[in-house]
């Protein structure tokens, strides 16, 4: 792999003003919010995540959709957490298919709540 310095430099900046870093949406936020917590927590290192990240974007030139920023962010973290094996891809999928039925039931403009999450209130 090349050397840390050139991985780093070749990752797109993240969105920021002078405030700090630009979020469209929620999940923009929730998904560098757990990025930081899981290495704050040691699951992995700060160069671990960028060649993750450097991965997921190579992997993404020339593909017929291009990807926002945080899609890059967040298919890299699922990538890198099954890497370390603190999920599995069948969890990881439930995960996914259950995001996907409730976004589809969620009403258009309100939260999406997943049915796990509603049953603990």
């Amino acid at each position: 792999m090349a050397s840390a310095i050139a991985d780093l430099e070749s990752l797109p900046a993240i969105p920021r003003d002078d405030d700090g870093p630009l979020f469209q949406a929620p999940w923009e936020a929730q998904a560098f919010a757990m990025v930081v917590a899981l290495h704050e927590r040691g699951v992995f290192t700060w160069q671990r995540w960028a060649d993750a990240l450097a991965r997921e974007i190579a992997s993404a030139d020339g593909s017929s959709k291009p990807k926002g920023y945080y899609e890059h962010w967040l298919a890299a973290l699922e990538g890198l957490l099954a890497e370390v094996e603190l999920i599995s891809f069948e969890q990881r999928e439930a995960r996914r298919s259950q995001w996907e039925a409730a976004a589809i039931a969620s009403p258009h403009g309100e939260p999406i709540r997943l049915l796990d999450d509603l049953k603990k209130r």
